[in-house]
């Protein structure tokens, strides 16, 4: 069974410290003890994904390369369910040691929450 594609575009991304700064300051937030999602309407059409992975926190380039490309792909596979909402990921320490499915599940659960959050009523 074929899967049609969802690429994850440069229009899906937060590129700006000023995009970052805005969800921080007025956002919803889901937590758990492997990451920290910040939650902000973007009022366009798509969600946008913004990455926070501290060296300090999950450790070397091969770590935080591979929370990254968990965040991202997790993200990419959800991105259809999701409102138009910008969303920033922050890893916390749970996330540097845990295995890919666990990441996965948490993940998962974190995409449902801001689709149940954000629901128009």
């Amino acid at each position: 069974m074929h899967t049609p594609a969802r690429p994850f575009t440069p229009a899906q991304r937060l590129h700006s410290k000023s995009d970052y700064d805005r969800v921080y300051k007025n956002s919803r937030r889901s937590a758990d003890g492997m990451f920290a999602i910040f939650i902000r309407p973007n009022g366009g059409s798509v969600a946008r994904l913004g990455l926070s992975v501290a060296a300090k926190i999950i450790g070397g380039a091969v770590r935080r390369n591979r929370i990254k490309r968990l965040v991202r792909e997790s993200f990419r596979l959800h991105q259809h369910e999701l409102p138009p909402v910008d969303i920033v990921v922050n890893a916390r320490f749970g996330a540097r040691d845990a295995d890919n499915p666990a990441i996965t599940r948490s993940l998962e659960k974190h995409w449902r929450a801001v689709s149940k959050s954000c629901a128009p009523s």
